[in-house]
């Protein structure tokens, strides 16, 4: 019985295009949802404007420059040893306002230089279709909550499939499609507390996915298409059945997501849930039959902390991965932005969802977020970094090989420093390289190696055998 990594193993890392690229209006782009986002800090959240707002500093407008500067960071993936690089197509690059008949040819044409680029080098490309940045001319439809965007989706993914046969065949429909639930406006430009407008955005992007994934299918059988679920995962506060059970709720307020994507149909369970509150989905003829065969090839996922849940806990979501469970761990260390550290935890996950549904799994998001110096010799001693590495890629090695999971791939999350999806920080630092730019955008914008940046290398080079 082979014992370690599968040798076709996917290693690389992962960006999100609102997140590195930057040039957020250069040739012809539109505004996203991001762009309107405004930076944070730890514990003081962004602001949505809705609009640019003269003399607010917008972090996704300049980013990290990896629209002009790709070339150089690709080849610095390549360095490392990548397989397969994870990124994400802006949306309003290809249509800037979203609802356009003719796509945006620069926007076409730079995907097709990153594209060609990372083939260069041997490079895989996995890509997310819509990763946190909807067009924000969409709102003037109400965005998700109007099926008319299933629609505009569909074309856009159809246009992205024919221009990009033979180069993609890895796809991500919606990045943590979860999150429609914690925080709406980054899962798809709907801004309400209000449950049946979030359930009714989230039920025309489960009917965008099943379409599209259908499509890919007929476009280029090679094609896979994967769903992306936030990895929300919680342990019970204690053996006290009351905890089991709202244990149980919680994971069901996440897992129902990957449910209707996985399994073709929303579980009973949340359909009980709709009844009992009235929340009523905005079902048409043809539709469950959509949702049905359009059932995602394989299921990826993020992981970076655990939960602890019991009677005290409100199933009311707030914040991105810092949902408030109203418990700590005491077995647990934190990060500096307070996200415990359970590298178990991952090995837990990754059999609770293939035991749920039996597809093949890759973790497409798991790091770890710090404040990083660069040392009077130009280095960047990131030890602590290299750590949370080793420890989760350990776990993860268990899971294939004691519990026989079978794993596609590992992108690490942000392999080059890019600013933070939650607050819109650079501090919050997560890559193997570093970039001089800080929290108001202000550097140089060179490219440093840190020392994990080598250590990841070897663990490729190697395929997973060197974890020490």
């Amino acid at each position: 019985m082979n014992k370690g990594f599968p040798k076709d193993f996917l290693w690389g890392g992962a960006t999100a295009a609102n997140q590195c690229e930057g040039a957020y209006l250069s040739d012809g782009k539109g505004l996203s949802t991001a762009d309107v986002m405004t930076v944070g800090v730890h514990g003081d959240p962004r602001e949505i404007t809705k609009s640019v707002v003269e003399g607010m500093y917008y972090p996704s407008h300049n980013a990290v420059n990896h629209y002009h500067r790709f070339k150089e960071d690709i080849a610095l993936f390549a360095e490392m040893g990548f397989k397969c690089y994870r990124m994400s197509i802006a949306w309003s690059r290809i249509f800037p306002n979203g609802d356009e008949e003719i796509p945006n040819e620069k926007g076409l044409e730079h995907y097709d230089e990153v594209f060609d680029t990372c083939h260069q080098y041997g490079i895989e490309p996995v890509v997310t279709i819509s990763h946190f940045e909807t067009p924000l001319g969409l709102q003037k439809y109400g965005s998700w909550t109007n099926r008319s965007v299933v629609n505009f989706y569909v074309h856009y993914c159809q246009t992205l499939f024919n221009r990009y046969r033979g180069k993609v065949k890895y796809w991500l429909t919606f990045n943590e499609i979860n999150v429609m639930s914690t925080k709406p406006w980054m899962a798809g430009g709907v801004d309400s507390n209000d449950e049946q407008t979030r359930m009714t955005a989230a039920y025309h992007q489960f009917l965008a996915s099943a379409k599209v994934v259908q499509i890919a299918h007929e476009i280029d059988p090679d094609n896979l298409v994967g769903m992306m679920y936030n990895g929300h995962v919680a342990y019970p506060a204690s053996c006290d059945p009351k905890d089991i059970q709202t244990t149980t709720d919680f994971m069901h307020q996440m897992l129902f997501y990957s449910d209707v994507q996985c399994r073709g149909y929303y579980p009973n369970y949340k359909l009980k849930e709709f009844e009992r509150k009235g929340i009523v989905l905005p079902i048409q003829d043809g539709d469950l039959e959509e949702l049905m065969k359009g059932k995602v090839d394989f299921l990826s996922f993020s992981y970076y902390a655990t939960h602890v849940v019991g009677q005290k806990t409100n199933l009311k979501f707030d914040g991105l991965n810092g949902v408030k469970t109203g418990y700590k761990n005491p077995y647990l260390s934190a990060s500096e932005w307070g996200w415990t550290i359970d590298p178990m935890g991952l090995r837990y996950l990754l059999n609770l969802l293939y035991d749920r549904y039996q597809i093949p799994l890759m973790i497409v998001e798991n790091g770890l977020g710090a404040i990083d110096k660069v040392e009077e010799d130009g280095r960047v001693h990131d030890s602590y970094r290299i750590e949370y590495l080793r420890k989760h890629l350990k776990e993860m090695k268990k899971a294939i090989d004691i519990d026989g999971v079978p794993v596609m791939g590992y992108t690490m999350w942000g392999p080059i420093d890019i600013i933070a999806a939650s607050t819109g920080e650079m501090k919050k630092r997560y890559g193997f390289i570093y970039v001089d730019v800080d929290d108001n955008g202000n550097g140089s914008f060179k490219r440093i190696k840190k020392d994990s940046f080598y250590w990841y290398k070897k663990v490729i080079e190697t395929n997973g055998e060197h974890l020490e």
